[in-house]
């Protein structure tokens, strides 16, 4: 899992005034990517209660969702489709990692995300 995230993950980052037409060659190829990574986000994450939980935490959510998903996210422009991508990257997330935490708190790896959910 380490060295798929190290060799394989490439998410582009273009000018917002370049993706905004979704039908540019850009933009679809930065979405190609970003799926292919949400892919392998769920596939890790899959892991959890096989693999000791720290390292599936670190892998998928330290390393795959804050240095590149959520920067696509960031880059996203509010809508519909910054909508479908958060709800893609939340299906991923294993219940019961949240069990036992207090109302309005998160997991630290997460507060990057929730914050961008709050904007």
């Amino acid at each position: 899992m380490k060295k798929s995230l190290e060799e394989d993950v490439f998410i582009p980052l273009y000018p917002k005034s370049t993706v905004e037409d979704k039908s540019s060659l850009r933009s679809k190829f930065q979405d190609r990517c970003f799926w292919s990574a949400v892919k392998l986000l769920s596939n890790i994450l899959l892991w959890d209660g096989i693999v000791q939980e720290d390292t599936v935490r670190d892998l998928g959510l330290s390393k795959l969702l804050n240095r590149y998903l959520l920067l696509n996210l960031l880059n996203t422009a509010p809508g519909q489709d910054n909508i479908e991508k958060c709800n893609k990257v939340v299906a991923c997330l294993p219940e019961r990692w949240f069990q036992g935490l207090k109302s309005g708190s998160t997991l630290p790896e997460l507060l990057n995300f929730c914050q961008h959910l709050l904007q």
